[in-house]
């Protein structure tokens, strides 16, 4: 089991936001810092999760354009091959 360092840190927000992250934390049961983390590591994981589209999204093009460019030679490596 590992342990996670961490930080304590000084947040302004208006009153509403405060009394409203304490409402939310209190009917998850979490304290004040913790629900404010879990938002944060919830965010961090939809940003991950939107790079590795983005990246699969990039390299899947790259990938057809290699294929598309590579389609004669590997057409005509396979009819040498099955003559």
């Amino acid at each position: 089991m590992s342990v996670v360092e961490t930080k304590k840190v000084t947040v302004s927000m208006s009153e509403e936001l405060l009394a409203f992250a304490d409402r939310m934390a209190e009917s998850f049961g979490k304290t004040r810092s913790g629900f404010i983390a879990s938002l944060l590591a919830e965010a961090r994981e939809r940003e991950l999760e939107r790079l590795a589209a983005e990246g699969y999204r990039y390299f899947s093009a790259e990938a057809r354009e290699f294929a598309a460019a590579s389609e004669s030679a590997v057409a005509e490596a396979l009819d040498d091959e099955y003559r």
